[in-house]
């Protein structure tokens, strides 16, 4: 008898999928954050920011302003928020230096380079480390799935997003399982009907 088909059922597939293309999958309740409204995972941000930038000195305090300046957006206007990052994730921003005589550092929060060439996969029989976050596709990206994140709002209400796609620490895909599943059978009984 096949198993049926729910919730649980089709987040166990996006992690076996998503893993099959290097997404390391993380539960929520194991990630470093300061606080439970925090949707920024800021280690990767800050890891990826500080890597990608390392060849202009970055420091870790600017690292950090970076991450403060889009921390500090406001839930409370959500499609402002989300515009204002979609803008700088789509056309980077310029960083004003904490060395005044240094230029301006032109930030992207996503690493492009790689991504318009086809990803080596893993080879056979390579074990990829359960730490690991970095994919092979020649960019200095981190990929992070994330399962069963909580999060409390601005209205102090706890949200548990099933799935969230992260990038460089970046919430850049929610997926909410209920809402296929339902959406799923509806279908299959539409066809049965």
């Amino acid at each position: 008898m096949p198993s049926p088909f729910n919730e649980a059922a089709l987040e166990q597939a996006f992690i076996e999928l998503l893993s099959e293309q290097g997404y390391p999958h993380a539960f929520g309740n194991t990630l470093d954050r300061d606080s439970s409204d925090d949707v920024l995972l800021k280690n990767d941000l800050r890891r990826f920011l500080l890597n990608r930038y390392h060849a202009d000195n970055l420091t870790r305090s600017e690292a950090d302003s970076i991450i403060r300046e889009l921390n500090a957006l406001p839930a409370s206007d959500l499609y402002e928020t989300n515009k204002t990052i979609s803008q700088k994730i789509q056309d980077g921003f310029l960083l004003k230096r904490e060395d005044y005589k240094a230029k301006d550092l032109y930030i992207q929060l996503i690493d492009y380079s790689g991504l318009d060439h086809q990803w080596a996969p893993v080879l056979e029989g390579e074990a990829m480390a359960v730490n690991e976050v970095s994919l092979n596709w020649g960019d200095a990206n981190i990929y992070r799935f994330v399962t069963q994140l909580e999060i409390t709002g601005v209205d102090n209400q706890k949200r548990i997003p099933d799935g969230i796609i992260y990038v460089n620490g970046l919430p850049l895909v929610v997926l909410e399982f209920k809402s296929m599943v339902r959406a799923a059978i509806h279908t299959l009984d539409s066809n049965h009907s």
